[in-house]
């Protein structure tokens, strides 16, 4: 196994410990932050997820430098991505910091992706993610970060940065599934 596949392998084993720091009542106290305070545990939490999401762009790094890009690589990186965003929304609509129906959509468009990808994979399709899909992923872990932070240096002056952002990631996250869909109809409508 190369490098960049140990990383996001690496990135799935966080997400344990992340939902465990967001969900365990820790009696560690609270913490004060620019404009907002938040419980150790959680910025503890906030802070393995946003470690996790770095991951994501240091696979990739090393996978294009040294071309180590390999097939196992292109089913795990998605799959962990789709873990680690799946796991933080769900946490987030738990604790009432984000609106359960934009998790249900983010998600949702998630599992219809990663389906579509098993079909094309299944006609020895190996589909790679696109620039929007990238941009998808990381307007999720800014929404995310903002609001696993308690909407850091945004709460103080009352500006909703982190929901804004929450919106924007699913604008971006219905915007690539739909590019998605449509760039591979016609591998999907062929596939027996």
């Amino acid at each position: 196994m190369n490098l960049p596949n140990k990383i996001t392998i690496s990135r799935i084993f966080l997400i344990p410990i992340f939902m465990v720091f967001m969900l365990v009542p820790f009696p560690w106290g609270v913490v004060q932050l620019p404009g907002t305070e938040i419980e150790m545990a959680h910025l503890i939490g906030a802070l393995i997820f946003i470690i996790a999401a770095v991951t994501d762009w240091v696979d990739g790094y090393f996978a294009r430098k040294y071309d180590l890009v390999t097939t196992l690589g292109k089913f795990l990186d998605p799959l962990a991505d789709k873990l680690l965003v799946s796991a933080a929304l769900i946490i987030l609509a738990e604790m009432q910091l984000a609106p359960s129906w934009i998790v249900i959509i983010i998600i949702s468009r998630e599992f219809a992706v990663t389906g579509l990808r098993l079909v094309l994979a299944g006609s020895g399709e190996v589909v790679a993610a696109k620039m929007l899909g990238k941009i998808k992923m990381w307007t999720q872990i800014i929404a995310i970060s903002a609001l696993l932070l308690n909407n850091i240096f945004f709460e103080a002056i009352g500006f909703p940065f982190a929901l804004i952002a929450l919106w924007i990631s699913m604008f971006f996250t219905i915007w690539s599934g739909y590019e998605y869909f449509h760039k591979n109809r016609t591998a999907l409508l062929q596939s027996k």
